[in-house]
């Protein structure tokens, strides 16, 4: 017999469960009006970021496309990143009309007669070139602004052939306040007339050029370069003995052989800080610090000012740092203000709406704030975070000095490694680095030994321009708000290899001065 349940029959335990789906209908509908809200709300942020994205760019899907296909750095008229750029330094960008004696060799400082190169130059004429340059120690421009005085600024800047980075790292130093009271070092690994010349254009400070003089352009076939009797790289320890090749004995914790277009960085960091600090008579008496840079960075107009309020803020908070920081890397900064994660991943997920027009590196962060911009932090040093725009004086590089061993046979190519493990390993007290929370040294490049294709981004250069002409008012503050950064734990790193082979080991002792 079939039972039917009415609300008759059971009025209390129907009208109970009618309230309750009235009352589940309406939190739905409540929801759902909630959740409408929402994503409107969030499509109109998203709508409005990327406006304001498109606003505080200079360069259109158009110029981006037009630019990217430039790989020497070179603009013309018509690009509209020149309009960022005062119009005397558009010299170091535009294309050249006319050279005067294109390619050929000229020792700085000599006559227009005293030619010495010409358009091609073996091994054997380079080293003889760059060892006269580098007895000679020629200073460009010292009869316009004076000797060096120790209250001056030096600034090395470590140089190998991109060019079309150089071009904008010469014109964000040209920009600088007070840079013609700087003394700028172009240290090379490459003999370049092109580079040279480029040099050469510099009349906003005083320059001079060194060259290292055991590079793979000058050793083509023979150690420190590369020789046909050198192992292969990736040939196994028994077979090399098999084939009696001269670095056998010698791989690298990996069981790699020696590849000299890697070893060739750490060797030139390490020669051009020991020339600088011990071989250059300009320098002697010099005991200010030296700010190392490199041919891809990019500075902003304020940098030597924050160099010397972090020197002046150093001796007083923080007698026992080592290093002043001023840079870090793009990928590891956020000058956008503290987003919500949730908001970050809805604006990561649109990426492909943008990816035509925006080069990712930049794209998708919040308008710029700069809120620390007049900060400052104490921090153990961390070459992956504090290896960009170090400046440091005499005292701290003979305390480097003293470590050569360390430095010279840590089995790692990377030189900012390998000087982690002095910092870690041999000294009686690791570094601490004085670091600006908003950095004034930014790294624009994208291509270097680990890159085999060409990847210059000209646009991502027109959006640092882009972001330091938009924050100008927050730049020369007149103080520095110091806190010190959370102790990690000591951690004891296993380095990259590469630098397996004793003659690496040997060149890297013979390069540094111990008597000094």
């Amino acid at each position: 017999m079939a039972y039917v349940v009415t609300i008759e029959n059971c009025p209390i335990m129907a009208k109970d469960i009618i309230r309750n789906l009235k009352q589940k209908a309406v939190a739905l509908r409540r929801r759902l009006g909630i959740g409408v809200c929402l994503r409107t709300v969030l499509l109109i942020f998203c709508l409005t970021f990327f406006w304001v994205q498109m606003q505080m760019s200079d360069v259109s899907d158009n110029d981006v496309i037009q630019i990217l296909s430039k790989p020497d750095g070179l603009l013309d008229a018509n690009d509209s990143m020149l309009q960022l750029i005062p119009q005397h330094l558009h010299k170091f960008l535009v294309t050249p009309s006319q050279r005067d004696r294109p390619h050929q060799a000229i020792l700085p400082g000599n006559n227009s007669n005293e030619i010495l190169g010409a358009p091609s130059l073996n091994a054997s004429e380079i080293r003889r070139l760059i060892n006269q340059i580098n007895e000679r120690q020629y200073i460009q421009n010292e009869e316009v602004y004076g000797p060096l005085q120790n209250n001056s600024l030096v600034i090395v800047i470590q140089v190998h052939t991109r060019i079309m980075y150089l071009r904008h790292t010469i014109v964000s130093l040209a920009r600088a306040q007070d840079i013609e009271n700087v003394l700028l070092i172009f240290s090379h690994d490459h003999y370049d007339e092109q580079i040279n010349e480029l040099i050469r254009m510099i009349d906003f400070c005083k320059t001079m050029q060194i060259f290292y003089p055991y590079s793979i352009q000058t050793h083509p076939n023979t150690f420190p370069g590369e020789s046909p009797e050198d192992c292969p790289r990736d040939i196994t320890k028994n077979e090399a003995i098999k084939r009696n090749c001269i670095n056998a004995m010698y791989p690298d914790q990996y069981g790699h052989y020696r590849e000299a277009k890697f070893t060739q960085t750490k060797h030139h960091w390490w020669w051009k800080a020991n020339r600088v600090f011990n071989e250059l008579n300009v320098l002697a008496n010099y005991s200010g610090p030296i700010l190392f840079l490199e041919d891809d960075h990019f500075v902003a107009e304020d940098f030597i000012y924050m160099l010397k309020l972090m020197v002046k803020s150093a001796n007083s908070v923080c007698p026992q740092c080592s290093i002043l920081s001023l840079g870090t890397y793009l990928k590891t900064y956020n000058f956008y203000g503290e987003a919500k994660k949730d908001i970050l991943r809805v604006i990561r997920q649109q990426q492909i709406f943008a990816a035509e027009l925006i080069p990712p590196t930049w794209s998708f962060k919040i308008v710029p704030s700069f809120t620390h911009y007049d900060k400052a932090e104490i921090s153990q040093w961390i070459s992956s975070k504090h290896n960009m725009g170090m400046a440091y004086n005499r005292t701290i590089w003979k305390k480097i000095v003293d470590c050569a061993d360390t430095f010279c046979k840590y089995d790692d190519y990377n030189w900012d490694w390998s000087l982690q493990s002095v910092s870690n390993n041999c000294l009686s007290h690791e570094f601490t680095t004085f670091v600006l929370k908003a950095p004034r040294v930014f790294h624009i490049g994208e291509c270097g030994v680990h890159h085999k294709k060409s990847c210059f981004d000209m646009a991502l250069i027109a959006k640092v321009q882009k972001l330091l002409n938009s924050v100008t008012k927050y730049l020369y503050p007149d103080k520095l708000e110091v806190a010190y950064a959370p102790v990690k734990k000591k951690v004891l790193r296993k380095g990259n290899g590469g630098w397996g082979d004793i003659r690496d080991h040997e060149l890297c002792l013979r390069i540094v001065d111990r008597k000094t």
